[in-house]
């Protein structure tokens, strides 16, 4: 629940405080050791969880633009817009 929520330090001991008056819930001591490993890995653990949730190409750069044609056969077609979308792709990790 900690690390899915991403929770800050307010959140954190909020949902300590609860799960220590919860019946069958933790400590306070281990209340403590949980803040103190959340504290120091948090980083960590929310990339890694980010890492897990990525398929396998991740999107590097993208560009795109709206174009207006200006001449055509047809006197409709004038003026309709076209948009044009690049996408550059790549492994997680390089």
């Amino acid at each position: 629940s900690i690390a899915s929520a991403d929770m800050d330090l307010n959140q954190l001991e909020a949902f300590l405080t609860a799960q220590t008056k919860k019946q069958g819930g933790i400590t306070s001591d281990q209340a403590a050791v949980i803040a103190k490993f959340w504290k120091n890995h948090r980083t960590k653990i929310h990339e890694s969880l980010i890492n897990q949730s990525r398929w396998d190409n991740v999107l590097k750069n993208m560009n795109w633009r709206v174009d207006l044609k200006s001449q055509s056969r047809h006197v409709d077609q004038i003026n309709t817009p076209v948009a044009i979308v690049e996408m550059e792709l790549g492994k997680n990790g390089q």
